[in-house]
């Protein structure tokens, strides 16, 4: 790896951490360069612009994730018989292969992905609408398909609301395990965590209106 390709990893690495433990807005670019131990115009010169280093972030992620995810739908296309936690399973071996860009991967992704909601970035869903539109578009028509009794907007909500629980279920990991041993003597709550997720997703997204 020569030296700029050095300077772009390191002030990539150095933002997803920043990014993931603090958000987008609260961590600056002055921030990311000194951990980088890199100068502004370094970020400028690979990037453009925060807003750049941003998408550049979560592409890491959904480059690999994205595809993975379209695989796992391809499979269930064409069915007669595709229900809302069969489409809620085709995440899970995506989310896994996380691992691959780092350790903790898939933590980190759906911690990048609820500061993209919570700090409304905008430029964000642009940029991945525009390299992964086919996608989402599919998945979001297959949900509509499996859910023939639900109008586009409700099933716009409680997809949203489905990704929420998620999202909570992921930064509350921790606590919720400790809970779960205390309470109930179990030994290994995290392996069963997304066991009991889904069916929980599943119902709440098909509930009757």
């Amino acid at each position: 790896m020569n030296k700029a390709a050095k300077t772009c990893e390191s002030i990539l690495q150095s933002a997803e951490t920043l990014f993931s433990e603090q958000g987008f807005e609260r961590t600056s670019l002055r921030e990311i360069t000194q951990v980088a131990n890199v100068n502004l115009a370094s970020v400028n010169y690979h990037f453009g612009s925060k807003k750049g280093l941003i998408q550049a972030v979560m592409a890491r992620y959904q480059t690999v994730f994205m595809p993975a995810l379209q695989e796992e739908l391809d499979k269930l296309n064409g069915q007669s018989n595709v229900n809302t936690k069969k489409l809620l399973a085709c995440f899970v071996r995506p989310l896994s292969q996380l691992e691959q860009v780092r350790p903790g991967g898939a933590s980190i992704y759906l911690k990048l992905l609820g500061y993209a909601y919570s700090e409304i970035q905008g430029h964000l869903r642009a940029y991945t609408m525009q390299r992964f539109g086919e996608t989402i578009r599919f998945v979001f028509g297959l949900f509509h398909e499996a859910n023939a009794h639900l109008s586009a907007e409700t099933l716009f909500w409680r997809l949203h609301f489905a990704l929420g629980t998620v999202l909570f279920a992921q930064v509350s990991t921790q606590a919720l395990c400790e809970i779960a041993q205390a309470d109930f003597d179990d030994p290994a709550p995290e392996e069963e965590m997304l066991n009991r997720l889904l069916p929980y997703i599943a119902a709440g997204i098909a509930a009757i209106e």
